[in-house]
């Protein structure tokens, strides 16, 4: 082997992130503030976007000690709020551009059919699906800026284990949520196909149930029902969503593309304990 190929297959190299750059939408809790957590910690410059300006700064105060992060108040579901943030991100990165974009803003309702009113449906579908494209479209001029042929631009869409099998732990139907996420893989693959040849990767992260301050409740209510339904017996740790999130972002995970990765322990393949385990474990 030379020494060539030995320097390029070395894991530090490999996973290194330095001096990218990165945008985190709905960046301030849950999942969006572990993910931007990880990329300050590996260097990257992070900005942060949730539609509440006190969510913000209370994220900046957790997350600024990490490394270069900023924050904007902006809703990306609204034409001039993501112009505001297309104009902030252009003053912070200039000609160095956009390394990462990670699309994580997202809403949910849960309601029974007969009650489950049309303005809803609407709302989550327009956060989770056109949102997405609309700010894709939108951020690709600083997205072309830091790609190459070697090292791509990475936009990284965040859908749902809930996008790949129909949910039921909860007990409360999410119709919107499980149909958006559902189109926002098949998004993810139909951008993968335009932006490619752009130097610019789009993949998608399907999570099942984290441990976060969004998930406290339902983990509380329905945690044994959630440990039951995946084979793994329990809900995923913070830096197993951290990493997933590391290998699409750096040189490892240059030639992944138009992938939809599950990171929920199989339950979209497995629902429970089968009746042959139970028998087994008697």
């Amino acid at each position: 082997m030379t020494e060539t190929h030995v320097s390029s297959l070395a894991v530090g190299r490999l996973f290194d992130l330095a001096g990218k750059t990165a945008l985190v939408t709905g960046g301030s809790s849950g999942l969006g503030l572990i993910m931007a957590e990880t990329l300050l910690r590996a260097g990257v410059r992070v900005v942060i976007a949730s539609r509440k300006q006190d969510k913000c700064d209370e994220a900046l105060a957790q997350l600024q000690p990490l490394g270069d992060c900023q924050a904007v108040a902006a809703d990306v579901t609204q034409p001039e709020d993501r112009q505001r943030l297309r104009d902030f991100l252009q003053q912070q990165f200039g000609e160095q551009g956009l390394s990462i974009l990670v699309n994580n803003a997202g809403a949910n309702w849960g309601a029974k059919i007969e009650d489950y009113p049309d303005d809803a449906f609407a709302k989550v579908m327009t956060t989770n699906v056109n949102a997405v494209f609309s700010l894709t479209r939108e951020l690709l001029p600083l997205l072309g800026l830091a790609a190459t042929a070697q090292d791509p631009a990475r936009v990284i869409n965040i859908g749902s284990m809930d996008g790949l099998q129909v949910p039921v732990v909860q007990r409360v139907p999410t119709f919107a949520y499980s149909a958006s996420k559902a189109a926002l893989h098949h998004l993810t693959r139909t951008l993968a196909v335009d932006l490619g040849p752009r130097h610019i990767t789009v993949n998608a992260v399907a999570p099942g149930f984290f441990q976060s301050r969004m998930t406290d409740y339902v983990l509380r209510e329905f945690g044994d029902d959630i440990a039951a339904d995946s084979p793994m017996g329990r809900a995923g740790e913070p830096e197993e969503i951290a990493g997933v999130l590391v290998y699409l972002a750096s040189r490892a995970g240059a030639y992944t593309n138009g992938a939809v990765i599950p990171v929920d322990g199989g339950t979209h393949i497995s629902k429970g304990t089968r009746a042959w385990m139970e028998a087994d474990q008697q």
